[in-house]
């Protein structure tokens, strides 16, 4: 099966992304304000992030991470393996695969990559992410790290293609801000705002796949 869907996911990035539109789909209500209030000074930091499909109990998977709570403005939130891209990486694929290996424990060998997403901007902390595509062709053994992961979550993707589990909130991501947000109910978890919103394009890339019909 993963190898069947893969082959589709790969024909339809190569055709076109869906890109801000389909991002938009799941933005807080917000954005444009949370844009105006953090004016940064530097460029925006350059990062990665691996969206990684395994096949397991006959259904295609990925993993999301809970992060620890720590004084910061991505405290406690679900985010993607992945992190800001380093002088030793050749380019920003490593960076991907790096990290995915440093947080969760994944050889970054085994790991093929398809392709990627469009590019995505976080306001708060100043990162630019380019979200890579990849897959495992046996089911993973994850090893986080205790201090960068909390959790990791192994989500069906069949689960993350149901409408009802779109939803929306008041969120109050760091202290005096209050967002209204659509958010991602996965398993009793609120997965919101970047990570949400580069799960929208991928779910509009899906939906142009034989798998939707399947």
């Amino acid at each position: 099966m993963i190898e069947e869907f893969v082959g589709q996911l790969r024909k339809e990035l190569a055709s076109g992304l869906p890109g801000l539109e389909a991002q938009m789909q799941m933005a807080p209500a917000r954005l444009s304000d949370i844009k105006r209030d953090f004016k940064h000074k530097e460029p925006p930091r350059e990062s990665a992030v691996l969206i990684l499909f395994y096949e397991a109990q006959g259904k295609i998977h990925f993993p999301l991470m809970v992060r620890p709570i720590y004084p910061g403005v991505h405290s406690g939130q679900i985010s993607f393996p992945g992190g800001k891209f380093e002088l030793t990486d050749y380019n920003l694929e490593e960076t991907a695969l790096r990290e995915t290996e440093e947080e969760i424990g994944i050889p970054r060998e085994q790991v093929k990559v398809v392709g990627q997403l469009s590019a995505h901007y976080i306001p708060p902390s100043n990162f630019n992410i380019e979200p890579y595509i990849g897959y495992l062709k046996e089911k993973p053994v994850f090893v986080k790290d205790e201090k960068e992961v909390d959790e990791v979550l192994e989500v069906r993707l069949d689960d993350l293609l149901d409408e009802n589990l779109r939803k929306s909130k008041l969120i109050r991501p760091y202290q005096g801000v209050e967002i209204k947000a659509p958010y991602f109910d996965i398993q009793d978890k609120v997965v919101w705002g970047a990570t949400a919103m580069i799960l929208s394009e991928l779910i509009e890339v899906i939906k142009q796949t034989p798998y939707i019909h399947e």
